[in-house]
């Protein structure tokens, strides 16, 4: 079983984009770029700098209305969205709700042959366990990858997020944030998740290791 890991880059220019990038994948299997940290004008530039690396990264841009940081307006965000999937990251992440709202997009995305990261987030709480099976079957009509990330208060909420790996073995990403959720952040790799979120050191998301926290984690296993 391959235990691999995503490190989550949030940088506010293109240059400390590609700083912490090339840092993040001597340490990582794949690395998230979080494009919405920086200026909408400024993303295009760090796209053409990263370009070598895009083969090893998921790529989000995500709305402050999904706990993003986009600062400019939603016909903005489809237009560098349709941008992203024509440099043909490993993942383009794209918000559930978002492809709902506009198949155009998905469409243009399919055709450009980039694999879609269907997610969704609560950022509040963990639904029920038959609730987010339901959610899971709605986000795989509209992709192959799914990733659902709830808010764990217990670790019955942490379990009820596990228990999606019942119903899909692969293409699966599923975990919850927050203190009792972090120990899932862990499990899924051993469930199926193609990987973890990490950070380089501050956090980036509630709960989230470091990459060295769990490559030390995962060197006590060999």
């Amino acid at each position: 079983m391959a235990l691999k890991t995503c490190v989550s880059v949030a940088e506010k220019t293109p240059a400390r984009v590609l700083k912490s990038l090339t840092k993040a994948l001597q340490k990582s299997e794949y690395a998230e770029i979080r494009l919405d940290f920086l200026s909408p004008s400024e993303v295009p530039r760090a796209l053409e700098q990263a370009k070598k690396h895009l083969k090893r990264c998921v790529c989000t841009l995500r709305p402050k209305a999904e706990g993003g940081r986009f600062s400019g307006t939603e016909k903005e965000r489809i237009s560098i969205l349709k941008l992203i999937a024509e440099y043909k990251p490993y993942l383009i992440d794209i918000e559930f709700l978002t492809l709902e709202k506009n198949k155009t997009l998905l469409g243009y995305v399919r055709r450009t042959k980039t694999s879609i990261l269907v997610s969704w987030h609560d950022f509040e709480k963990t639904p029920p366990a038959s609730a987010l099976l339901a959610k899971l079957r709605q986000m795989k009509r509209l992709g192959d990858n799914v990733k659902i990330v709830t808010t764990a208060k217990s670790i019955r909420d942490t379990a009820a997020v596990l228990s999606l790996y019942k119903r899909q073995s692969s293409g699966l990403i599923a975990f919850a944030m927050g203190d009792a959720g972090r120990i899932s952040r862990i499990l899924c790799m051993y469930f199926g998740s193609p990987y973890t979120y990490v950070s380089l050191g501050k956090p980036v998301a509630p709960g989230q290791f470091s990459v060295d926290e769990v490559k030390s984690l995962l060197t006590l296993q060999k």
